[in-house]
C-alpha cells in the first residue's frame, strides 16, 4: 500500500530541479509509514491513544 502521491513526489522534485528515480516514491512511502508506527509507539508508550506532531 502507498501512502504517497507519486505524482506529488515528482512535481515536487522537479521544483527543485531534480529528477525522480522509478522506485523512489515506494521509498518515501516506506519511510512514511515507518515514521508513523514510531509515532504511535511513542504514543503508546506515554499513555496515549493520540498520535500528536511532536511524537514525529
Amino acid at each position: 500500500m502507498s501512502y504517497v502521491v507519486a505524482s506529488a513526489i515528482k512535481e515536487l522534485l522537479k521544483k527543485h530541479g531534480m529528477m525522480t528515480a522509478g522506485d523512489f516514491p515506494e521509498a518515501v512511502s516506506a519511510f512514511v509509514e515507518a515514521g508513523v508506527k514510531k509515532a504511535a509507539d511513542r504514543a503508546k508508550d506515554n499513555g496515549r491513544v493520540t498520535v500528536r506532531p511532536g511524537d514525529l
